[in-house]
């Protein structure tokens, strides 16, 4: 029976780290029961520590708390699947880069919405990274992979709020109007990253 959860990688690892000269069946073996393609969506919220320390931390869970009440309809009516999320991040999966930016879209479009119904100190803005390509994925717990963690550098540390940035895989593999994208270059951490931003 193929199990996809966290015990059994950890199992497998281990067993990569005693038996290496079983490496290659191993990798094969969690190839094929973990590895999946999917286009990554990271959504971050602007502006934590900014908020968190003139408004103190309740205020901001509590905005992450409608944070998640207006997006997570929006992600799942774009067929994405959220895998996790952690403080004010969301972790998300979707069958192909279109539907991800669609869900990135529409979350700008709600939480703007909702922002001019509230005073400005509980205003929410979001801050997205798109990737595309094969992960780990550990079913309802966790993913892994290069494509993950530059959709997340995207996100977190990149995007100003209120902009979309695909990695480059994400933009080979979009199917929208490309037009509508802009080549950006970054260089952070010692990396050289090429991204598309979505024009406004």
């Amino acid at each position: 029976m193929k199990t996809n959860n966290r015990v059994s990688l950890e199992n497998l690892l281990q067993e990569r780290n005693e038996r290496p000269e079983k490496m290659a069946e191993i990798d094969a073996q969690i190839n094929a029961n973990f590895r999946q393609t999917h286009a990554i969506l990271v959504m971050d919220m602007s502006g934590f520590s900014r908020t968190t320390v003139r408004y103190g931390i309740i205020h901001f869970l509590a905005m992450i708390h409608r944070m998640h009440l207006i997006v997570k309809p929006v992600i799942a009516e774009c067929g994405g699947t959220i895998v996790k999320e952690e403080a004010d991040n969301i972790f998300a999966v979707f069958p192909d880069v279109t539907l991800a930016v669609e869900a990135a879209i529409d979350s700008l479009k709600h939480t703007a919405a909702v922002n001019t119904t509230l005073p400005p100190e509980m205003d929410i803005y979001l801050c997205i990274g798109i990737g595309y390509g094969e992960v780990l994925m550990l079913e309802g717990e966790d993913m892994y992979g290069s494509e993950l963690n530059l959709a997340s550098k995207l996100g977190e540390d990149l995007a100003e709020r209120g902009e979309i940035l695909l990695t480059s895989a994400a933009f080979e593999n979009f199917e929208g109007q490309k037009e509508d994208l802009e080549r950006v270059e970054f260089s952070i951490s010692g990396l050289e990253l090429v991204a598309y931003k979505r024009l406004a």
